[in-house]
This record gives structure tokens, C-alpha cells and sequence, in this order.
């Protein structure tokens, strides 16, 4: 996927109440996206490619997505097992979330061999995936979102976080 063309916005998180609410609208633009198109390849649920200094909220975005999902488990960092799966459900449809850390993966070769086979899971049972730190790829996954976060003011982490969106 080439930057060119893509829709992008900025937007400003006071606290991580607001970057829950992101996350938690974010779930249900994914879920949106499936029903609007009628390409079948344009069909898979997106990929959230979730770039970010450690500490900036990526899990914590996670978090609202899988509220926005109807998923009621707890939802922690991925960083030491590398991939989640949760389950929940939204009007009594299915819904799933599988959420990569592939920041532990130094060769791509490894981050590419995870990602591409968590990918077939996700196709397997129409979950999103959430991935953190996809910069250890080699490649841009295709039907991907990007986003980017970090804090409005470095030294003042408390002053909130920027995040950019690109589809």
C-alpha cells in the first residue's frame, strides 16, 4: 500500500479515557468497512498497524478497540507472548481481535513469519488485527491501516498525545 492517495487525519488525546473513545469508534469504522464495500478482496478486516515510542498508548488504544468490539476480557501487552486472541460479540454477532507486539522481533524474518501466520488466523475466523510495532516487517500489509502516536509535548507526557491516522 503507497501513502499516496490515502486518507489521513490527526487527532488530539487529552488522557487515556479519550484514546479508549478513539479506539473504541475505530472498532466500529472496521466493522463498517466490511459491510460498505462489495470487492471481495477489499473484504478482509482491516489491519491496524499501530506505530509508536514504548509508553505513547498503542495498548491502550487496543483497549478501546476491543471495548468496541463487545470483547470483555482483560486485554494486556502482547509484548512477551507476541499475539492475543480475544473473543467477544455486538448484537449477538461474533466478533475477534488478534493483537501482535512484535517489538521483542529482531530479524523480519521472524516479525514476517508471525505476522503472516496470525494473518491467516485472522482471515480464518474475520478478526481484526492490531499490530504494534510493524515497523520489524519487511513489507506493508495490504487492506492496512496506519497509526501513529505520540505525545503532544515529549516532556510532558501528561499534556496529552497526538494520534495520525492513515487509510
Amino acid at each position: 500500500m503507497q501513502s499516496t492517495g490515502m486518507e489521513s487525519h490527526k487527532v488530539f488525546l487529552a488522557n487515556n479515557i479519550a484514546t479508549h473513545n478513539l479506539g473504541q469508534k475505530l472498532a466500529i469504522e472496521c466493522l463498517n468497512s466490511l459491510a460498505c464495500t462489495t470487492n471481495v478482496w477489499e473484504q478482509l478486516r482491516p489491519i491496524l498497524l499501530l506505530h509508536g515510542n514504548l509508553g505513547t498508548g498503542k495498548t491502550s488504544l487496543v483497549h478501546g478497540i476491543a471495548k468496541g468490539l463487545g470483547i470483555r476480557e482483560l486485554i494486556t501487552s502482547p509484548t512477551f507472548a507476541l499475539a492475543h486472541h480475544y473473543f467477544g460479540k455486538i448484537d449477538n454477532k461474533k466478533t475477534a481481535l488478534i493483537h501482535l507486539d512484535l517489538y521483542r522481533l529482531h530479524s523480519e524474518s521472524s516479525a514476517d513469519e508471525l505476522f503472516l501466520e496470525e494473518e491467516e488466523n485472522a482471515k480464518d475466523i474475520g478478526a481484526i488485527m492490531a499490530v504494534e510495532w510493524p515497523e520489524r516487517l519487511s513489507f506493508i500489509p495490504t487492506n492496512s491501516w496506519t497509526i501513529c502516536l505520540h505525545f503532544f509535548d515529549i516532556n510532558h507526557p501528561e499534556y496529552g498525545r497526538e494520534i495520525e491516522i492513515k487509510r
